[in-house]
């Protein structure tokens, strides 16, 4: 059965992976879940931004018909 994830490699400040180390630490997590977490929340928060960036658009080209 294939694999359904992919393993990517990235370098980290040394402050920022510290900062993650104390984090999975404090909630029990891994790094793999914490990291995930993180991409999901920027991933959802660009796309909320992609819309509301449409919707400005929109009104504008809607108050701009006569």
């Amino acid at each position: 059965m294939p694999r359904t994830t992919k393993t990517i490699t990235f370098s980290l400040p040394r402050e920022m992976a510290d900062w993650v180390e104390e984090v999975v630490k404090r909630e029990g997590c891994s790094r793999s879940a914490l990291l995930r977490e993180a991409l999901y929340r920027y991933k959802e928060e660009n796309e909320w931004q992609q819309l509301l960036r449409y919707g400005e658009q929109r009104t504008r080209e809607q108050n701009d018909q006569p």
